[in-house]
C-alpha cells in the first residue's frame, strides 16, 4: 500500500497551489456577463446495479426522477468501477485514482491531506463554491470523520454504515434527502454550490433480518409482482467453482443469509428494488426544491451507484469480484446547458475514476495532471473525443473470507485472476459475444496467445500505477489491440 502520508510538504503546497489558481480562474469566469458558474450535485447510490432504472430498460422498477435527469442528460451505458468496495470506490471518487494511487484498500484508511487536496470537494471549495455533503462518507474510520468534516461548508455524513430505522427519526432515505433539503435552503444565488449526497440505499443492513430494510410505506410496492429469475441462478456456475470460491467465503455466507431460498430471494430482491425507488423519490424532492429556487437550468446533476451487487446471481451476495453484476453501474450527467445532447446516450467505457475531473470540469477547474480518470464533459457535450478502450481492475482488501482479485478489460476482452489462491485461478471472456460470462476461455488452446497478452497486460497496468506520483503527470499504459 502506498503511505502517502509521507510525501514531501513541496507536493501538498503545490497542490494548494494549483487549487488558488483554479479559485482565481473562476472568479473571472464567474464574473463574465453569460458565464454564471454552474451548481453541481453529485447523487451517489450504494450497491446498485447499472440497468435497475427504468430508463435503462428495467421490467419492473419504476425511476421517474432518475428518468428524467437520463431524459434531459446523456446516460453512460458502459460505466464500471474500477474496484468493487464502498470505501476504496468512494475513495476514486473523491480524488480520480486508482486504488494502487491513493493507497486505500479498506475501510480503516482516510484521506490524506495531499489527497484532500488532489479531491473535487476541496478543490471546489477552494475555488469560491459552498460545499455540502450528506450521507454515508463511507472512508476513514470514526476517528477520522470530524477532519473531513472540517473541508466543507455544510457536513452530514457519518462513518460506517448507520441504520435504516432509528426510533423517532424518518427512514434514513427520507432523512437524508430532508438535510440535501436543508443545505438547498442555506444556498445563496450569489455564490455556487456543490452538494454531494451518498445514499445508503439499497445497501443492505448487515447482520439485520430482511438485510434490505426499505421505508415501511413502501413495503408492498411490488406486491403481485412475479420477478423473472436472474441468469446463472440455476447453480451450474456455482458448482463449476473452484472451492476457494465456494462454501465458507463472504459471498456465499451472505447468500445463505439473505437468498438461501426461493422465498428469502423473492423478498430480498423486491425490497433492494423499494430501497431504490426511495432513492428516486429523495432525487424528486430535491429536483422540486432547485426549481423552486429557480437554479435548475444552472445546476449540473451527476448520478451513479459506488459500485454494482449480486443478488443472488452465481449463487453469491455482495460485490467484490470483477464480473458484471458487481462492477457495472448507472452513470448519468444532466447539464441544462447542453440542450442539444439532452436524452441521449454514449456507450464508450466510463469509470468511477472519471467523476471527480468531470465536476472539476463542469465546474471551469482544471484537472490535476496526476488524476488517472477522464473528463466525461466532452462526450457529455456529444463530442468525439480519443477514448479509452482499456483498463484496471483491482480488489486488493484483506478478509480471509474474500479473495483479492486484478484484472483488464481491453476491448471486448476481460481478464482477472485471484493471484493469491493456491493454484492462481483465472478467468477471461469475451464480453461482446458472450454477455452472460458464461464460457471461460482460460484453458482454451484456441485463446493461448490471448491469455498470455492479457496476463502482460495485467503486469504492465500494475506497473505503471505503482509508479504513479501525486506530483507528476500520469498516462496510462498505451492501449495495443488484442
Amino acid at each position: 500500500m502506498r503511505d502517502t502520508s509521507s510525501l514531501k510538504p513541496t507536493r501538498r503546497d503545490a497542490l494548494r497551489g494549483l487549487g488558488a489558481a483554479g479559485a482565481s480562474l473562476l472568479t473571472r469566469c464567474g464574473s463574465e456577463p453569460g458565464h454564471p458558474r454552474p451548481n453541481i450535485i453529485f447523487v451517489m447510490t450504494d450497491d446498485q446495479q447499472a440497468q435497475q432504472m427504468s430508463c435503462a430498460g428495467h421490467p419492473i422498477l419504476q425511476t421517474p426522477n432518475m428518468d428524467r435527469l437520463a431524459r434531459q442528460g446523456v446516460r453512460f451505458t458502459n460505466n464500471f468501477v474500477t474496484t468493487s468496495i464502498c470505501a476504496v470506490s468512494r475513495s476514486s471518487f473523491f480524488t480520480g485514482l486508482y486504488s494502487r494511487c491513493h493507497g486505500i484498500h479498506g475501510f480503516e484508511t482516510p484521506l490524506s491531506d495531499e489527497l484532500h487536496e488532489l479531491s473535487y470537494p476541496v478543490r471546489l471549495h477552494n475555488a469560491g463554491y459552498r460545499t455540502g455533503f450528506v450521507g454515508k462518507y463511507g472512508v476513514g474510520s470514526a476517528d477520522h470523520i470530524d477532519a473531513s468534516a472540517s473541508r466543507y461548508d455544510y457536513f452530514k455524513g457519518f462513518p460506517g454504515q448507520g441504520q435504516y430505522l432509528v426510533e423517532g427519526r424518518e427512514h434514513m432515505t427520507i432523512f437524508l434527502g430532508n438535510q440535501c433539503l436543508e443545505f438547498l435552503d442555506g444556498s445563496s444565488p450569489e455564490q455556487p454550490w456543490n452538494l454531494s449526497v451518498s445514499f445508503k440505499s439499497p445497501h443492505v443492513q448487515d447482520n439485520v433480518a430482511p438485510y434490505f430494510i426499505n421505508d415501511p410505506a413502501y413495503d408492498h410496492l411490488f406486491d403481485g409482482v412475479e420477478l423473472p429469475p436472474f441468469p446463472h441462478m440455476d447453480g451450474k456456475y456455482y458448482d463449476g467453482l473452484p472451492k476457494f470460491l465456494k462454501d465458507g467465503t463472504e459471498s456465499r455466507i451472505r447468500w445463505e443469509r439473505r437468498f438461501g431460498t426461493p422465498e428469502k430471494w423473492e423478498e430480498s430482491v423486491k425490497r433492494h428494488y423499494a430501497l431504490i425507488y426511495g432513492v428516486d423519490v429523495q432525487i424528486g424532492r430535491m429536483l422540486a426544491k432547485v426549481e423552486e429556487m429557480g437554479q435548475l437550468d444552472n445546476t449540473v446533476i451527476v448520478f451513479t451507484g459506488d459500485n454494482g451487487f449480486f443478488l443472488g446471481e452465481r449463487g453469491w451476495a455482495g460485490k467484490w469480484y470483477m464480473h458484471e453484476e458487481s462492477i457495472r453501474t448507472p452513470m448519468i450527467i444532466s447539464d441544462p446547458r447542453l440542450p442539444e445532447t439532452a436524452g441521449t446516450t454514449r456507450d464508450e467505457m466510463t469509470l468511477n475514476i472519471d467523476v471527480s475531473p468531470t465536476i472539476l470540469s463542469a465546474a471551469g477547474l482544471d484537472i490535476p495532471e496526476s488524476v488517472n480518470g477522464r473528463d466525461l464533459m466532452p462526450l457529455a457535450k456529444g463530442q468525439q473525443p480519443a477514448w479509452r478502450q482499456e483498463w484496471f481492475y483491482e480488489h486488493l482488501f484483506e478478509h480471509p473470507r474474500v479473495p483479492k482479485s486484478e484484472g483488464v478489460r481491453s476491448g471486448d476482452l476481460k481478464y482477472f485472476v485471484y493471484p493469491e489462491a493456491e493454484p492462481v485461478y483465472e478467468e477471461m471472456y469475451n464480453v461482446a459475444a458472450d454477455k452472460q460470462e458464461l464460457t471461460n476461455l482460460v484453458g482454451s488452446a484456441e485463446h493461448a496467445a490471448t491469455l498470455e497478452t492479457m496476463r502482460a497486460k495485467r503486469e504492465e497496468w500494475i506497473e505503471n500505477l505503482s509508479a504513479w506520483r501525486i506530483d507528476q503527470p500520469w498516462s496510462e499504459p498505451e492501449y495495443k489491440p488484442v
